[in-house]
């Protein structure tokens, strides 16, 4: 129902972090999470008028509810009722600790969520729990089986670095193992606790993309990347299948996405927090319609460097959330993308990366 989305009119996703308490501290937390619920979160009577505002975008708008870890919030299912009642299509990303209970997904999935997202980081208990913290793999395999249980969609995320990156054919096992029907990887960007983890070098993530490609091909869920859309210009380049990647081509930070924060500010991203309001005092449709920031993403030609010479701009347009993390400027290049069109000789975006080497299982 979303391939012909106006994308100026309504997001195809619509995250709000209903709070930033988390039992976990991850390395790559995006929120910097705290065990402790901020007394400005939005109270369940603004979060049920947010997912009221949310509704008029129309029909089906997908909402998700992250964190931070959601089942910190005593009105969540509350919440998620309401959500399901005005037509939502409510989902969720809860943490893998102890509190995400058989019986606990059975009363989400209850109340109307309809796809959980459980996040993956390693193929092995160790790593993953170097790099989520301890007991969480076997929670998070735990609530896997659980949802299958409860009826509800498995999606399985997983952030790309350095430090993961070689055990992603490993994880890929895992995902088909779980029976996920989508598995959306993440490509770091530099925000929270990310800040210290190091990212895939660009040639590395080419790599990853044209790998990922083939699993498409081979395996029975779903791939997306998120922070990472280059990965449909890779498609476009190695097949030519641009009619298949156009589907959902442009959904980027502000253009297709839109974010809102614990507090209720409005962000084009989690990952690029520049506040276009507040949606205490603004509908969340006129922010995302109408704010300046969220105009200005929705327009190609107005980005700078090799991304607005760029002739897949239109169906990549880079990350803005990593251009504003390298470079202030949301409008920039994303410099996780090695590729340099041609004929273009202006200024390139600062390199990331840390050297990180193909393995002898190259991707």
């Amino acid at each position: 129902m979303f391939d012909d989305l106006d994308t100026d009119r309504r997001p195809l996703v619509l995250i709000w972090e209903v709070t930033q308490a988390c039992g976990l501290a991850c390395r790559h937390c995006r929120a910097d999470a705290k065990p402790a619920r901020h007394p400005d979160e939005l109270t369940t009577a603004e979060g049920k008028r947010l997912l009221d505002d949310a509704a008029t975008f129309g029909e089906g708008q997908l909402v998700v509810l992250s964190g931070g870890d959601p089942l910190a919030r005593d009105d969540l299912l509350d919440l998620v009722s309401h959500g399901d009642d005005r037509g939502l299509r409510m989902t969720i990303t809860p943490s893998g600790t102890g509190s995400l209970t058989s019986d606990r997904i059975e009363d989400l999935a209850d109340a109307g969520i309809r796809r959980m997202a459980l996040s993956l980081d390693g193929a092995t208990r160790e790593s993953h729990d170097r790099f989520r913290g301890e007991e969480s793999f076997e929670s998070t395999l735990a609530a896997a089986e659980a949802a299958s249980a409860a009826g509800l969609p498995l999606q399985i995320n997983t952030t790309v670095s350095a430090e993961t990156v070689d055990e992603l054919p490993a994880i890929r096992d895992r995902v088909r193992e779980l029976g996920a029907v989508l598995w959306s990887v993440f490509f770091l960007v530099p925000v929270g606790r990310g800040r210290v983890l190091d990212p895939v070098p660009p040639e590395r993530a080419e790599d990853v993309m044209e790998w990922l490609h083939g699993v498409t091909e081979s395996e029975p869920f779903g791939v997306k990347t998120t922070e990472a859309p280059f990965y449909r210009r890779v498609g476009i380049q190695s097949d030519g299948g641009e009619s298949a990647v156009r589907r959902r081509g442009g959904i980027t930070a502000g253009r297709g996405f839109a974010f809102v924060s614990h507090t209720g500010e409005a962000y084009p991203s989690g990952f690029l927090p520049e506040s276009a309001g507040n949606v205490r005092d603004r509908s969340v449709v006129d922010i995302y319609r109408d704010a300046d920031l969220f105009q200005s993403l929705r327009e190609p030609d107005r980005l700078k460097g090799k991304c607005g010479a760029c002739e897949f701009r239109r169906v990549c347009g880079g990350s803005r959330s990593r251009a504003f993390a390298a470079t202030g400027d949301p409008l920039e290049s994303d410099p996780l993308c090695p590729y340099v069109p041609e004929g273009y000789d202006g200024e390139l975006p600062p390199s990331v990366g840390g050297g990180s080497e193909r393995s002898a299982d190259a991707l």
